[in-house]
């Protein structure tokens, strides 16, 4: 079994994870307290509750242009037992004495109030209470409090239970980490425990969703030193960081879903849904991107260009009801509108490019949509990477019907490395700057035990990491 270890840190690392596992019970066939539906009792979920499911399918790669093509397909109304309790099934969930499964997960906040809201919700049986960790202080917003000092208080009640839960794994593949950049406890304590996991764990590999801070929709003054800070913090600690930021998101609740005043509800919806589809081929046993060093391979030509991001199709609201044929779905995920964090492509160039579909997907619908975006002059790659485009298949169709989507047969994650992200390293440099110019809330993190030039050396350290992406 090759097992994956989620850890969410902080409110929005937490709050993306509640998402995720609803989700993940949903497709896995499980109910609220982990334990299996059974189709023969007449308790297995209803597909209009929960969605379409299909049996799982083999995933297929190939480099389009170079290499073939294969598939296979079957169907059926309900994901089979054996697929739910499968080594697949098992990377992410661990069974519990009592029979029931409970996620192979860590959900952890410097202060009670989110982690309290997972331990009397919906989902409260789900997990296991010792890997709910909250400490009685946040970290004010301040990357030192959660590094320093408030941070340090709570690791080792972080890092005990990820130790036992690391041990009792058969062949642990690595970490799968969320947070923010922008928040006091998704930067600072996040790039703590990401080095002690580096430190404890060398050879296994830290996967990161990331919430990075969005130009217009700003959570606090102090983003531009929390984002700097942590990005130079795990640089050499983090081998992939898949990036989104809440401006896009809300961009799609507009114009996309019909959600006129959406929450961060909403918006981490979303970005779990893709998510999910990206751990799609773990967790059903595919072909592409079936171990984290897959994620690395496909998509960071050098260490330090790790981060790369992700686009969704269908995003139409339920009330509109459109057959998105593969063609639709693969050009969409190329569209601006679609992508989960603003960035200008025509600034930039893709480096690598991954194609996840799910659902009703057959091979030469693929073959003709890929043959159609490669006719676009707008869509380039870097001279030196191969223009090919790496796909997987999944036959199990994805859908949240919390988020008011458009139910479908088929959909596409289009995860990418591309050079348009320096655009974004350049704003937060900026922003960074003015701030730093004027010493401007340095006393906040002087006080927590920081010094002046750890400050200057992050933005050298980013400088240089935004001067790498422009240079491709």
């Amino acid at each position: 079994m090759r097992e994956v270890i989620s850890v969410h840190i902080g409110q929005a690392g937490v709050q993306i994870g509640n998402n995720c596992w609803e989700l993940y019970c949903i497709e896995h066939g499980l109910d609220a307290s982990g334990g299996l539906y059974d189709k023969m009792d007449g308790g297995y979920p209803m597909s209009s509750e929960l969605g379409h499911y299909r049996s799982r399918g083999e995933m297929s790669m190939t480099s389009f242009g170079n290499a073939g093509f294969s598939s296979s397909h079957s169907s059926c109304d309900f994901p089979p037992k054996d697929d739910m309790t499968s080594d697949g099934f098992g990377s992410f969930f661990m069974e519990s004495s009592d029979g029931s499964y409970t996620p192979r997960a860590l959900m952890v906040d410097l202060e009670p109030t989110v982690i309290d809201e997972v331990r009397t919700g919906p989902y409260k049986k789900l997990y296991a209470p010792s890997y709910l960790v909250s400490g009685n202080e946040d970290a004010a917003n301040n990357f030192a409090r959660g590094y320093y000092t408030t941070g340090k208080s709570i690791l080792e009640r972080v890092k005990d239970p990820l130790i036992k839960m690391a041990e009792s794994s058969d062949k642990l593949q690595g970490f799968m980490m969320y947070h923010s950049f922008g928040g006091g406890t998704g930067s600072g304590f996040h790039s703590l425990l990401s080095q002690e996991l580096s430190n404890e764990f060398p050879k296994l590999s830290k996967i990161e969703i990331a919430v990075f801070p969005s130009p217009m929709m700003s959570t606090g003054i102090v983003e531009p030193y929390n984002s700097v800070l942590t990005t130079n913090s795990t640089l050499d600690s983090s081998q992939c960081v898949f990036l989104a930021d809440n401006e896009a998101l809300h961009g799609i609740c507009n114009s996309k879903l019909d959600i006129p005043s959406p929450n961060y509800g909403h918006l981490n919806r979303i970005l779990a849904q893709t998510v999910v589809s990206i751990t799609a081929s773990i967790r059903f046993k595919g072909s592409l991107n079936t171990d984290f060093s897959d994620f690395q391979n496909n998509l960071v030509p050098f260490p330090r260009i790790h981060f790369p991001m992700m686009s969704y199709a269908p995003l139409s609201s339920s009330s509109s009801y459109v057959n998105h044929a593969v063609t639709d779905i693969t050009r969409e995920c190329f569209a601006d509108s679609n992508r989960l964090m603003k960035c200008q492509m025509e600034n930039g160039m893709y480096i690598s490019c991954c194609l996840l579909y799910r659902g009703d997907v057959a091979p030469k619908d693929i073959n003709d949509a890929i043959s159609k975006i490669k006719e676009r002059k707008t869509i380039r790659f870097v001279d030196w990477s191969p223009t090919g485009f790496k796909i997987g298949i999944n036959a199990l169709s994805s859908n949240d019907k919390r988020l008011e989507m458009n139910s479908t047969k088929r959909s596409l994650c289009m995860i990418y490395n591309t050079t348009a992200i320096q655009e974004a390293w350049a704003k937060l440099n900026v922003k960074y700057r003015l701030l730093l110019s004027k010493k401007a809330f340095l006393h906040w993190y002087i006080a927590e035990g920081m010094c002046e030039q750890e400050f200057d050396l992050a933005r050298e350290n980013v400088l240089q990491l935004q001067s790498e992406y422009n240079n491709l």
